[in-house]
């Protein structure tokens, strides 16, 4: 138990340090209150409703005053001077203020959830659609669970904030104000004792809420990182449990794990002195009203009825700034959400620029490459003034070592990256000068690894041209070969597959990803080994349809097993970013030079 209680104390510097890095960093300093306009704009949507919910708060707030100020009526003016014509009138006007006082608080209550449903509603639904328009490069760089944590549990975080605080904060502001007001106007004296506690307030707030702004965000940068690494472990079972690393995993979950409830416990401990200090004010206010107002009614400068509006309205005084201030804290870590989700927002679209551009046209499928350098990061150059020039129907193979350039070809090729120097050309037009979008649409892929999203096999073969009809799907699967095992499923085409493709084989998802090829019907395509790791007989199907797939289109081949290229109308062979030979296979193996000892170690090992 003891161990428990000092971990958070262990983990309090370390929490600190990342503050203050977070903080050193220019691009994370954040303005709160830019933030919470940006949230008002959401909100601001709702405007109709959102008037109706103020002029409830309003009407509930004023309710709020009316009925203690009655009760001191009833006291001075009844139960002191023991008079009860008019009492039974008084308690039944009280007890109508008080029924509408709760049908105000649940008409807001009713109103502003709808509006907080609606807007977070909105808010997640354009961080979900500017995903898809951000660049492969953001998604390279950021871990896919933290940005699953960006949609769920940031922007649920501003959901509860809404629910809850925005309503909260205008009420004690309205019946913060008006307190001040009926108590000026009935003692001004106990009304400026009853403020003598602003100050010990203000500066005890602005103590607590200067650790705990930091903490918050502290706090949702952990969950998100945790949750990155959940979604990183769940995909990486079968790697983890190969290697018999349970351990390691299970040993790094609990250090995230202490390191968020350590940001947790600070978070709420230092928030949670608020209320305290709310409670020690109050009772000093409290006891302040009540010794200085029973002096004054024993020499008659106030009435015992006032006394007790006053007791009552120092309660509500205070209130609303307890209110305020644990609201403030539950508004901090809300902002600190949805700081993550604008970071998201604002970053630059891929097609932003684009609008002006034109189309790219159907394509004959001619490439060339011209003096193209590119690199991912500035002080390496990982493709190095590269010149080449593909026909149409040609298929180009690029071969080399790890770490050579050929994965990097096809990314410009496809404008995943710009180059930093050169140009691209398909067909003469070049691809800087069109829409990346349309450029995309004249291209297949069929990549090593064959996504499956959650669906059917009919759905996923439709991904490629989602206009197509059943029997053109059915014709794809056909001409991939994959119609017989299809029909062999349970449902056949309305078998359901998950993104893991659970049922059916690597084979069979390379399969369906060659149809969703066939059915896009593009000009270039892209193979990326398609058949590594495939059995003799499918990869015997597999290359049977890619054949057929690659008849008439220009192909560009990613070569790690070079007995599937030797077909090749060209290969390129790359080396450190550059090509050094290229030719057909028969060619390159007469040169005697790198493809030569390249087919020499194959060869010798089986592939």
């Amino acid at each position: 138990m003891l161990k428990q209680m000092i971990k958070p104390f262990q983990y309090k510097k370390m929490i600190q340090l990342n503050i203050e890095e977070t903080q050193s960093e220019k691009q994370k300093s954040k303005n709160y209150f830019g933030t919470l306009k940006r949230i008002w704009y959401f909100l601001s949507s709702n405007k109709g409703l959102l008037f109706l919910v103020l002029l409830m708060v309003f009407l509930s707030s004023a309710l709020g005053l009316l009925g203690p100020y009655l009760v001191g009526v009833a006291i001075d003016n009844y139960i002191v001077t023991r008079k009860m014509e008019g009492f039974i009138a008084l308690l039944g006007s009280l007890g109508v203020i008080y029924v509408f006082y709760s049908l105000t608080i649940w008409f807001q209550n009713y109103w502003m959830i709808g509006i907080a449903q609606d807007t977070v509603y909105t808010m997640r639904m354009r961080l979900f659609q500017h995903l898809h328009k951000l660049p492969i490069p953001f998604f390279d760089k950021r871990q896919h669970g933290e940005l699953m944590s960006r949609i769920t549990n940031d922007i649920e975080n501003v959901s509860s904030t809404l629910n809850s605080s925005v309503i909260q904060i205008f009420s004690s502001i309205l019946t913060l104000i008006g307190t001040v007001a009926v108590m000026l106007w009935l003692s001004p004296l106990l009304t400026l004792l009853t403020l003598i506690i602003v100050p010990f307030m203000f500066f005890g707030m602005k103590w607590i809420t200067k650790r705990t702004g930091p903490l918050f965000k502290e706090q949702q940068r952990n969950l998100g990182e945790l949750n990155g690494f959940i979604e990183e472990t769940i995909s990486g079972q079968r790697i983890i449990k190969t290697f018999s690393q349970e351990k390691k995993v299970v040993a790094e979950f609990l250090e995230k794990g202490e390191r968020l409830k350590a940001a947790g416990f600070w978070a709420q401990t230092y928030s949670g002195f608020i209320p305290k200090l709310m409670n020690v004010l109050n009772n000093l206010s409290f006891a302040i009203i009540a010794g200085i107002g029973g002096i004054l009614a024993l020499n008659g400068m106030i009435s015992i009825g006032v006394i007790v509006i006053f007791v009552e309205y120092s309660r509500q005084f205070t209130r609303p700034l307890n209110d305020l201030a644990n609201q403030f804290n539950t508004l901090l870590s809300a902002v600190a959400g949805a700081e993550r989700v604008f970071e998201i927002l604002d970053e630059e679209e891929e097609f932003k620029n684009e609008s002006l551009l034109p189309e790219l046209p159907r394509v004959k499928g001619e490439v060339e490459f011209k003096n193209v350098t590119f690199s991912y990061e500035e002080e390496s150059k990982t493709v190095k003034n590269i010149d080449l020039h593909v026909y149409p129907g040609e298929t180009a193979a690029f071969v080399g070592p790890t770490g050579a350039g050929k994965t990097t070809m096809i990314n410009l090729l496809s404008r995943f990256y710009d180059v930093d120097s050169g140009s691209i050309f398909i067909d003469g037009y070049d691809l800087a000068k069109v829409k990346k979008e349309s450029l995309r649409q004249h291209m297949g892929f069929v990549l090593q690894d064959s996504f499956m999203f959650q669906g059917t096999v009919r759905e996923n073969i439709r991904y490629g041209r989602l206009a197509a009809s059943d029997d053109e799907v059915v014709e794809a699967a056909k001409l991939a070969n994959a119609h017989s095992f299809i029909v062999r499923l349970p449902d056949g085409y309305d078998t359901v597959l998950n993104q893991e493709g659970s049922g059916i084989s690597q084979g069979q998802k390379q399969l369906l990803s060659i149809a969703r090829a066939f059915l896009a019907n593009p000009s270039i395509l892209i193979l990326d080994e398609a058949t590594s790791s495939i059995d003799t007989v499918t990869e015997l199907k597999i290359q049977a349809a890619l054949q057929k797939l690659m008849k008439g289109r220009t192909s560009f081949v990613i070569a790690h097993r070079l007995n599937t290229i030797q077909n090749a109308d060209r290969i390129f062979v790359l080396d450190e970013g550059r090509i050094i030979e290229e030719g057909n296979h028969d060619t390159l193996l007469k040169k005697k030079g790198f493809y030569y000892h390249l087919h020499g170690k194959a060869s010798a090992s089986g592939t």
